[in-house]
């Protein structure tokens, strides 16, 4: 199974389990995490959510052949499988911890921003490359990456794309804390351990509560951002980006506006 979940003590297990492709993420493997996220959600078993990957990889991103198989003419429908999983993410009542190791590409650096604890091994690797595809931010990154980060270095990492270290993310807060890699799993289990631990009820009011100022901006953002990207993925500058990425070579901007 390309994503593996499991039910535990209270705690709810989404593991990528693709690593002869890196973990990239495809339709399939979206519908997959989002149902299992709704289930939990309706699970008084589950009181907790975990999110993690491979020691070597979190998740390389989206499949591209998967992606842009299933995008048609470029709508990007809300109904689509990573709409219907972001939902699902960032709608959870329960609390969502997240474990990441080695590369966190695109969404899986974007999905970050939607969980409440997240934890990083001292080999992560983050980047949102949106740019770089000729496409733009995705599921509220634009807000959420300069809330957490402050404009200027949310611009450096968005505008450019380029990959940063566990502990930069730390220091931007959109991870908690750093660990060994060793040490990480262990420690985000135990981290999902105190949450099904605590009264629930207070463990859903106080995530509804800290979520409430952000709803419906994070809603709008999305809305917004969905249109864009849809506009720009089949643009030219996104066509020259992917086709050199399938044909390994460097893309050539230089001729767009």
């Amino acid at each position: 199974m390309s994503i593996q979940t499991t039910k535990a003590n209270g705690i709810l297990t989404i593991e990528f389990n693709r690593l002869e492709r890196k973990n990239a993420i495809t339709g399939a493997m979206y519908l997959t995490m989002a149902d299992a996220l709704l289930d939990a959600d309706q699970d008084a078993l589950v009181r907790a959510v975990l999110i993690t990957g491979k020691p070597e990889i979190f998740t390389a991103g989206n499949d591209l052949d998967d992606f842009l198989n299933n995008t048609g003419d470029g709508a990007m429908l809300d109904d689509r499988p990573v709409f219907r999983f972001m939902r699902a993410l960032e709608g959870c009542t329960k609390p969502v911890v997240a474990a990441v190791a080695g590369a966190a590409v695109g969404i899986g650096t974007t999905m970050l921003m939607h969980c409440d604890l997240v934890y990083a091994a001292d080999n992560a690797k983050f980047s949102m490359p949106f740019t770089p595809l000729g496409l733009c931010p995705e599921f509220a990154s634009s807000l959420l990456v300069a809330q957490a980060a402050g404009y200027t270095r949310a611009a450096e990492k968005l505008m450019l794309g380029e990959a940063f270290s566990a502990q930069e993310a730390c220091e931007m807060g959109i991870v908690a804390r750093v660990l060994p890699a060793a040490e990480l799993l262990a420690f985000a289990q135990g981290q999902a351990a105190k949450l099904v631990a605590l009264p629930a009820a207070s463990i859903r009011a106080t995530k509804a509560l800290m979520k409430r100022p952000r709803a419906a901006i994070v809603a709008e953002t999305m809305g917004v951002e969905n249109k864009q990207f849809a506009a720009m993925l089949v643009g030219a500058e996104a066509k020259e980006a992917f086709t050199a990425f399938f044909q390994k070579r460097k893309p050539d901007f230089s001729k767009f506006d």
